[in-house]
């Protein structure tokens, strides 16, 4: 006789919640302490373009003297007009302080772009702004647009400067533009071989300096003509440059802060103790020092000892 087997039941299955997740571990935001610009005004203050926003100081003494009521915004540049007020150009527009009150008073959106690379006043008064897509003229009094560079060669605004006939050079990802102030109308263009121009100095005897992402190169604005590269500085980063009452020209680079003589490009020296080697503006002869914007902070140099401090506010390493 067969006997079938006999079934067995299946095992019941309750259901349960997964085990909660843990909350994830809040992220430690680290403070910022870039100053990408600084601006010396017509009473000898210093405008700072700080993480904490806009702010004024006495560069004689360091003291806080005021701090702009406007946006949280990043800002890449500063100018002042021929009446005092300041001109700060952002990741998102134009802005113009009054200093008396530090109110804004104008706000300009309708450029090529909003994001906002420099900043310069010309001879007749207007406002030049390079933006990341072209240019724009400004009238500082209205605040309103009053034309438009957009089909910049080298695209990119990054740096603006004056020849010494008041014309307009412009520093782009290929090289430089010079600009009729007049018309807006592009009356020379010139590629350098260095890469894409950062800043841009005049010296005293009127020749141009253009740092660029792999130098420094020497031209004669009056004649479109390039004199020299700098051979002491092939290869290097320039994002700064600025020239002092002495006629020595400082450049801010990737690595560090060095002092160069003009003449033969020698570098005469370099700046020990800044919050960080990555130089990003600076302001010479100014309360008798030379400050510097880096990507840790702001730090003077003493223009007689060449002694080297970090603002306490405004600087990540205090010493």
């Amino acid at each position: 006789m067969i006997v079938a087997p006999r079934s067995i039941a299946a095992p019941t299955f309750t259901p349960t919640a997964p085990p909660p997740v843990a909350p994830p571990l809040p992220q430690e935001v680290q403070p910022d302490f870039r100053v990408a610009a600084l601006q010396r005004d017509f009473q000898g203050n210093l405008w700072i373009a700080s993480p904490q926003g806009l702010v004024r100081i006495d560069p004689n003494t360091g003291r806080l003297i005021s701090r702009a009521q406007m946006p949280n915004l990043p800002i890449s540049a500063i100018a002042q007009d021929r009446v005092g007020r300041i001109w700060v150009g952002t990741s998102e527009g134009l802005w113009r302080i009054d200093p008396k009150t530090n109110q804004v008073t104008a706000q300009n959106l309708f450029l090529p772009s909003n994001r906002v690379l420099s900043l310069l006043v010309d001879r007749r008064g207007f406002l030049w702004v390079g933006t990341d897509s072209g240019l724009a003229l400004v009238s500082p009094d209205q605040g309103l647009r009053m034309t438009t560079l957009k089909n910049l060669p080298g695209v990119s605004a990054n740096a603006l400067s004056l020849d010494p006939e008041g014309q307009l050079w412009v520093g782009t990802l290929e090289g430089l533009v010079q600009v009729d102030t007049a018309s807006a109308r592009i009356l020379h263009t010139s590629n350098l071989d260095e890469g894409a121009v950062q800043s841009l100095s005049l010296d005293r005897h009127g020749s141009l300096w253009a740092g660029t992402t792999s130098g420094l190169v020497k031209i004669d604005p009056l004649n479109r003509r390039r004199l020299r590269s700098v051979t002491s500085l092939r290869g290097q980063e320039v994002i700064s440059t600025g020239f002092d009452t002495a006629g020595s020209i400082w450049v801010g680079t990737n690595t560090g802060l060095l002092r160069v003589n003009p003449y033969n490009g020698a570098i005469v020296g370099q700046v020990p103790n800044l919050p960080s080697n990555r130089v990003l503006s600076l302001a010479p002869d100014t309360g008798n020092k030379l400050w510097v914007g880096t990507t840790e902070g702001l730090a003077w140099v003493s223009m007689t000892s060449y002694e080297t401090r970090p603002h306490i506010l405004f600087s990540r390493r205090v010493e």
